[in-house]
């Protein structure tokens, strides 16, 4: 499991997002039998539609990057979760920080 990471109200993917998902892009044409999903989070701020559609565009932002990178895009399910369900348990800025991402799940 990977994951990167998007400021607030953003879908842009950071350098050290950049480079996360590049590695992961290698590894996967390195096993072509590996198919991931990514799954785009957002933290509680906001209306349940706003953050589904933005954590659909974080997690297509980063599927965008490794399809760049020669991936298959057959290989690649995107899903968003928006506020629901967050990995980090609270409030506050550290744990929004860390709700704001993707990640990414071998199949």
């Amino acid at each position: 499991e990977q994951r990167v990471f998007f400021g607030f109200n953003s879908a842009e993917i950071s350098e050290d997002a950049k480079n996360n998902l590049l590695g992961q892009a290698l590894y996967m044409k390195k096993n072509p039998d590996i198919n991931i999903t990514l799954q785009g989070r957002c933290d509680e701020r906001g209306s349940t539609e706003y953050n589904l559609a933005l954590g659909a565009l974080r997690a297509g932002n980063a599927a965008h990057v490794i399809i760049q990178d020669g991936v298959e895009s057959e290989r690649i399910k995107t899903v968003s979760y928006g506020k629901e369900n967050p990995i980090y348990p609270g409030t506050g800025e550290e744990v929004w920080s860390k709700n704001r991402n993707a990640t990414t799940r071998v199949k």
